[in-house]
């Protein structure tokens, strides 16, 4: 079954879209967390980031920077979040690798993060050891 973003890549889904070329389109988001949030989409469908080729990775960050400086210039925009949900626990609803570029304000007030975590004792080492690449 298709995703949602290949509907609306092959134009069975109407969308507002800002971008596109071979590899990636841009639209703005249906259910926006701030007016003008865009989402930058790899046209062929890759689940993670993980599963994805460079070339296309590169291509979706060079459309998120001119989003970035659209926005910036456009909107007005302060500053952006920029954000990957990479499979379900993150919050990922479509397999379909997305990023979304979301315009921000001072004091807008949006807030995405979880609160801070602390490591117990030698804890970080650990972690450290386990994602040395």
């Amino acid at each position: 079954m298709p995703t949602v973003f290949e509907l609306i890549r092959d134009g069975q889904i109407p969308s507002r879209k800002i971008y596109e070329d071979e590899k990636v389109f841009a639209i703005l988001d249906v259910n926006p967390r701030a007016k003008g949030h865009t989402l930058v989409i790899s046209k062929e469908v890759y689940p993670t980031v993980s599963d994805a080729p460079n070339d296309v990775l590169a291509r979706m960050m060079e459309v998120v920077a001119k989003v970035d400086k659209k926005m910036r210039e456009s909107l007005k925009a302060d500053g952006t979040n920029v954000i990957i949900n990479n499979s379900p626990a993150s919050g990922q609803e479509v397999p379909h690798l997305h990023i979304h570029v979301i315009p921000r304000f001072e004091g807008d007030g949006i807030s995405f993060f979880p609160p801070v975590t602390e490591y117990k004792e030698n804890e970080a080492d650990e972690y450290l050891e386990k994602l040395k690449i």
